[in-house]
């Protein structure tokens, strides 16, 4: 289950010491919270999955550069958005990162206004990212909860099948029907059939 206590933060990822020094002490004076790493493997490495925030990464580094950063990421299923930070000469390197999913890019040195609202849009996208997947979690959780007998007429409501029909091809009587749907209904914690429709919708 996904952490619910879990914090954002801003992770920078620059092997360039004055670089990280500037950004730190940029998003200190926006009350972001953040930690510096001198090289994408560093972060892998702390990697489990588990973090919350957003990436500001260095396009070009030693080792591992921010673009097979991206793909690492990405092959792992990270949804966490990332900034690029970009030196005039990797602007089609940006776009293709762009291509790639990346939230955006930006020109060094950065506007620190732009930057910070970026890296707050960035923050916001996670935000509703990481509360979609803990409903997905949580109702997959109810659904697991269900009988064999409820999940049938859960799948057959669901799929806009009445409960004369359900009855049918359940061969149950229409009264046993209704006493599934609405435990089914209280087991998912829904109040009317367009939610149960979503959490149908959000398990497949």
């Amino acid at each position: 289950m996904t952490n619910v206590t879990q914090a954002q933060l801003v992770y920078i990822i620059d092997d360039d010491e004055a670089v990280r020094d500037s950004i730190g002490m940029l998003l200190d004076s926006a009350d972001l919270a953040h930690h510096c790493f001198t090289s994408a493997d560093d972060f892998l490495a702390l990697h489990d999955g588990s973090q919350r925030g957003c990436l500001v990464l260095d396009i070009r580094m030693p080792g591992m550069t921010g673009l097979e950063l991206q793909q690492r990421l990405a092959e792992i299923g990270s949804t966490l958005p990332i900034i690029f930070i970009t030196g005039h000469g990797d602007v089609p390197m940006a776009v293709e990162a762009m291509r790639q999913g990346a939230f955006d890019f930006l020109r060094k040195p950065v506007d620190e206004t732009n930057f910070i609202d970026r890296i707050h849009n960035a923050l916001n996208l996670e935000s509703g990212n990481w509360h979609q997947k803990l409903d997905r979690e949580q109702n997959r959780g109810r659904i697991e909860s269900l009988t064999d007998r409820e999940n049938e007429v859960f799948q057959l409501v669901a799929e806009g099948v009445a409960n004369k029909a359900i009855a049918s091809d359940l061969g149950i009587s229409e009264r046993t029907v209704e006493v599934h749907r609405a435990q089914v209904m209280k087991k998912l914690d829904v109040k009317t059939l367009a939610q149960l429709v979503r959490v149908h919708l959000q398990s497949e």
